[in-house]
């Protein structure tokens, strides 16, 4: 799955409509100008009469309309087309109008069966009613993990997703680069802090940085979250069942005010697109980021790209824990093809559907374990390790928290810190008022 491209994409996929009571247009306002002419009819007149009312058909609403994934998704449905017989009507919207109007779309006349994420925006559906159970196809799965199974259990023990594709956050660097200046992956906090200082006397950037569109930053929360105060914790402050002005929380902040003078400066003019061309033009020592930052890389560059799970900072804690996030696909509550939507869930789960895409993706890893990936490349190869080396998987911040905490209160948040790191006690302090509001109505 590619990121969003700009700060209005994001918020769109962020959150549905309607979500706490929330007035989208005044959430938007600023940011909406493009996706407010595409209306909200849109999508779901996508899914009104999709894929007819004969029985050889099913259909699927698609957010992926970036050039690759959307290859990647018809290479995947013409094997499904061989396998079964049936007939796929893929109704494919930009990721904006997708996300913006997801719940008009569910409660309307959805496709049989849509994309969608695993974790909170998976449960919140389910629990809404809005999405099919999908148990029995989970019962006809091989080579899913008790992870992915965790990942795709709504909060009343069903299953409501087929897990499809993944990919690590890591720190990400170029091999020749550290072959050239001797640089060590660190193993620790000072390790890291070490090594930046040593890249700066080389006339590196140590840390390529970008924060225009709002989402990357809380790439580096969470991993100093779950660095400094475990999974756990991690897990129940993004529920709303911890405090933002605890000691634990602002140590977050405080280790990270230490390390931004290590990052890209002026981040918050900056996309993730423009960090990445920083560390492939050799600029940046190092990158925070999903493994689609190899989306900006290609033959002998892509080749010496590497990566390093960010290092311990607490022994006690270590540095097991991760940000995985899973994308994946969910039924309508009433599909109009019931059975022919069960079936093609059954294959965007199974090894035949995940070979295609290791086929023909480098960007991302599939979630069947019994996929054939000697495709995959020796970064693909070490991201999986990676992903399954890890105790605990988190799905990044804005998918294990509501979506309009995360919107409304975490993007201002961390941009304002890293604009002006130096009041934590308020900076905290605000985020825990507007928490109690919105995780209490």
């Amino acid at each position: 799955m590619s990121r969003p491209r700009t700060r209005a994409e994001y918020l769109a996929r962020l959150v549905p409509p309607s979500v706490a009571g929330l007035d989208r247009r005044s959430l938007l306002a600023g940011a909406a100008g493009s996706t407010a002419l595409l209306g909200t009819g849109l999508l779901a007149g996508c899914g009104s009469d999709s894929g007819g009312s004969g029985a050889k058909t099913v259909s699927l609403g698609s957010n992926q309309s970036d050039p690759k994934p959307k290859e990647v998704i018809a290479k995947v449905m013409d094997g499904f087309r061989t396998s079964s017989g049936l007939e796929v009507a893929v109704n494919t919207v930009d990721h904006n109008t997708f996300q913006e109007n997801i719940n008009n779309y569910l409660q309307g006349k959805p496709d049989d069966v849509f994309m969608w994420f695993a974790g909170y925006r998976m449960r919140f559906f389910a629990a809404r009613g809005l999405a099919g159970d999908l148990s029995d196809v989970w019962g006809r799965l091989s080579g899913m993990s008790d992870a992915f199974r965790k990942a795709s259990t709504g909060d009343d023990g069903k299953q409501y997703f087929v897990p499809s594709s993944y990919y690590p956050w890591a720190v990400f660097y170029r091999k020749s680069v550290w072959q050239q200046n001797g640089y060590q992956v660190p193993k620790t906090l000072d390790d890291l802090t070490a090594l930046a200082g040593e890249m700066k006397k080389d006339g590196l950037t140590p840390i390529a940085f970008a924060d225009k569109d709002g989402w990357p930053a809380m790439g580096t929360f969470d991993i100093l979250n779950l660095r400094i105060n475990g999974y756990q914790f991690h897990i129940d402050l993004m529920a709303g069942k911890e405090s933002w002005t605890s000691d634990k929380v602002k140590k977050v902040f405080d280790t990270w005010r230490g390390l931004l003078p290590l990052h890209q400066p002026d981040s918050l003019g900056r996309t993730w697109q423009e960090a990445a061309q920083s560390l492939q033009q050799k600029k940046s020592g190092m990158y925070l980021l999903g493994l689609f930052v190899g989306q900006q890389f290609d033959g002998a560059d892509l080749a010496d790209l590497d990566f390093f799970t960010f290092p311990e900072i607490d022994p006690a804690i270590g540095a097991k824990a991760l940000d995985a996030p899973i994308d994946g696909y969910m039924m309508a509550r009433k599909p109009k093809q019931e059975a022919n939507a069960r079936k093609l869930l059954e294959y965007v789960g199974s090894k035949a559907a995940a070979d295609i895409t290791v086929k023909s993706d480098p960007s991302t890893l599939v979630a069947n374990s019994e996929a054939d990936t000697s495709g995959y490349s020796a970064l693909q190869k070490k991201a999986a390790e990676l992903v399954g080396s890890a105790t605990e998987i988190a799905q990044f911040l804005d998918r294990d928290t509501r979506p309009d905490f995360a919107s409304t209160v975490i993007i201002p948040a961390l941009q304002q810190f890293i604009k002006d790191p130096k009041d934590i006690d308020g900076l905290t302090s605000s985020i825990e008022n507007q928490k109690k509001s919105i995780f209490t109505d």
